[in-house]
């Protein structure tokens, strides 16, 4: 937690207040939506698409790091910037946007648009319904496809050295969008098509089988639903693995086998950069998770706060480097804002959060990573709340350990 949001916080937290405050926020930065936030995201999907196309420029001559980072870094700024606010609608409001730039338009339509805009393993379709509504909107609950502390029980309890634990954790953040983004993304639609149900698939999935389970089966192609899951990855298997390095024969065997050499190692570290990017954002053992559905949006403000974390930045190069993920409580708060809006809105939501005693944390993203990588091995767990009004009266005894009766103030719709 800063030391800015530790100090001089009220005695109990008022969460329609605090609502207010939030909503105020939002209002004034939708008035403010301008041609200055369509021109600085172009700046970043130029930025994107200058690493890749400098990796790519360079990666016939021979392996080497330069272009293994540069197209690691492109890769990673498709998703986590481009992909990552265009899905959420964060570009829609902005005057004067291209289409191209709006989540009617960006990776939709079938094959073609997503080779155009995202190709990746993930399945578009399938992002959009596991990260924008059920992550988004079961933040922190068992049914949040993305809760890593359930996901990584069975290690967690496993009485196994704990070099051998940190080594399964090193698998998987240089593999983790193949062996497990793309597989339980694909899941959760497949069982949300099957079931007809658009909010509840995950908890039901969940509870059908572990998720280890579930991400074997994936690959298994005598299985119908594996099968898929192989066809659905195997448009970005051909591109980047395939179709890219072939691009280079007529500069001879030898730069078809250094791009194949550079593209393998820059999966391997976008994966990782994605890693350190994506997975902390709600994990640690000063994040909450919770166990009923939030009642008003005065809660699930609340929740969104206290189950995320940001990370420190603030510049341009900063943020595009951490892939505007470092605004991680700003982003949930307001999911449908460009990144240049998350990044004028983070002194002010902190500001807000001290206001009315809500933790707010942000911290440099290596100690994130270490809270992510103790959650785990089991070193560390996450704290536990009924519901957001819940975690606030948490927050309020402990504050005041001595006082009699604290009464969180209920927030309603």
């Amino acid at each position: 937690m800063t030391e800015a949001a530790s100090v001089a916080s009220p005695a109990r937290i008022d969460l329609a207040a605090f609502a207010k405050d939030i909503d105020a926020l939002r209002a004034e930065l939708q008035s403010q939506l301008g041609p200055a936030d369509l021109a600085h995201f172009e700046k970043m999907v130029r930025w994107g698409r200058t690493a890749t196309a400098l990796g790519y420029a360079t990666a016939w001559i021979a392996p080497n790091p330069i272009s293994t980072a540069l197209l690691a870094l492109g890769s990673s700024a498709r998703w986590t910037i481009v992909m990552h606010h265009v899905s959420h609608r964060g570009m829609d409001q902005v005057p004067g946007v291209p289409e191209r730039w709006t989540s009617k338009r960006f990776a939709r339509g079938g094959l073609r648009r997503r080779v155009l805009d995202w190709l990746d393993w993930v399945e578009p379709e399938a992002w959009n319904l596991e990260h924008n509504v059920l992550h988004h909107y079961r933040t922190g609950e068992l049914a949040d496809p993305d809760l890593v502390e359930h996901h990584m029980q069975m290690l967690r309890d496993a009485d196994w050295p704990m070099p051998v634990k940190l080594a399964i954790v090193a698998f998987f953040s240089l593999t983790w969008r193949s062996t497990y983004y793309a597989p339980n993304t694909f899941q959760v639609l497949a069982a949300t098509k099957r079931k007809g149900e658009a909010r509840m698939s995950a908890e039901k999935v969940g509870e059908a089988e572990p998720i280890e389970t579930r991400m074997l089966s994936a690959f298994d192609p005598r299985t119908e639903e594996g099968r898929a899951f192989l066809k659905s990855i195997a448009p970005y298997v051909a591109g980047r693995f395939v179709v890219g390095p072939l691009a280079f024969l007529p500069l001879g065997p030898g730069a078809v086998a250094s791009v194949a050499a550079n593209t393998v190692m820059a999966e391997a570290l976008s994966n990782l950069h994605t890693f350190c990017l994506i997975t902390p954002n709600h994990t640690g053992d000063d994040m909450f998770r919770f166990e009923e559905r939030p009642v008003g949006r005065a809660e699930l403000y609340a929740r969104q706060v206290m189950g995320s974390a940001d990370f420190t930045g603030g510049s341009d190069v900063a943020d595009f480097l951490q892939g505007f993920l470092n605004y991680q409580i700003e982003h949930h708060l307001f999911p449908d804002l460009p990144p240049k809006k998350l990044q004028e809105a983070q002194p002010r939501v902190e500001a807000i959060c001290k206001k009315h005693g809500v933790p707010y944390v942000r911290e440099p993203i290596g100690q994130r990573v270490r809270q992510l990588v103790g959650v785990m091995v089991g070193s560390r767990s996450m704290r536990r709340a009924t519901t957001g009004a819940d975690a606030a009266k948490q927050i309020d005894a402990a504050r005041a350990p001595q006082a009699g009766e604290l009464s969180t103030i209920a927030a309603e719709e």
